[in-house]
């Protein structure tokens, strides 16, 4: 199964900026690399466009994910972007769930269990995210909040009907804090998911599981080590393409 490193370029990067950064990544990867791999760009909303342009154009093997998605199909939504929207950009994966949605615009499971659904739809692979804040880690409900997390986003959604889900384990006390949860804390909550999973008779072929949460090129390696990891989801590192390609080649 294919590694995945997805840079999360946050609210970050114009258009022109946003070409520049990916033309540099591409042209730092080997065709082995980037053939072994699935190395993903998330740009900002106004960039897809452009950036999904140039790697159609120049048939580049980076992909494109959008940071978000509404929840909502169409209608008198303003500045919402729908599933299908993203989908006639050819865009292939989107991120929901993330920490900074749910605590900064209070997305709810419910909320991002119907953007899944719409995701999985239009035939775009979700990233998931979930994970604890240090509150919940210290009354040791971490776990529980975590398999909550995946269960609700996945209510409703039949079991044949799951297309390849990332799931994104980023623990929020970790994230943008140069504080990095250790392997064992990944650990702890991918294989409680999966035998959550497991119970409801999901097939855990059709997931794979990530980490995010300060990642960088000195950390990857220890995630590596376990086999519970299938890739990262990298934040403000992946803003620097030098420090991003090195994450990806650590990776694979």
């Amino acid at each position: 199964m294919k590694k995945i490193i997805v840079g999360n370029w946050k609210l970050n990067l114009n258009h022109l900026e946003g070409i520049a950064h990916l033309q540099k990544i591409n042209y730092s990867l080997s065709e082995t690399i980037l053939n072994d791999s699935n190395v993903i760009v998330a740009p900002s909303h106004t960039s897809l466009r452009s950036v999904q342009t140039v790697i159609d154009t120049d048939n580049l093997k980076i992909e494109t994910a959008a940071q978000d998605v509404s929840q909502f199909e169409e209608g008198s939504y303003t500045g919402e972007i729908s599933a299908s929207q993203l989908s006639k950009l050819n865009i292939k994966w989107t991120i929901i769930g993330h920490s900074e949605r749910r605590a900064n615009f209070h997305e709810t499971n419910e909320v991002v269990n119907t953007k899944l659904k719409n995701l999985l739809k239009n035939n775009i692979q979700p990233i998931l995210c979930i994970g604890e804040d240090i509150n919940q880690r210290e009354q040791n409900i971490h776990v529980e909040t975590c398999i909550k997390q995946v269960k609700e986003a996945l209510k409703g959604i039949r079991k044949e009907n799951i297309q390849k889900v990332v799931v994104a384990y980023e623990p929020v006390w970790a994230i943008g804090t140069g504080d990095v949860a250790k392997p064992e804390h990944a650990t702890e909550i991918v294989t409680e998911i999966k035998r959550f999973l497991t119970s409801k008779s999901f097939d855990l072929d059709q997931f794979q599981f990530i980490y995010g949460g300060s990642v960088d090129s000195k950390n990857v390696k220890n995630f590596m080590l376990t086999e519970s990891i299938d890739g990262f989801l990298v934040g403000g590192a992946s803003l620097s393409s030098d420090e991003f390609i090195k994450i990806i080649k650590l990776t694979i």
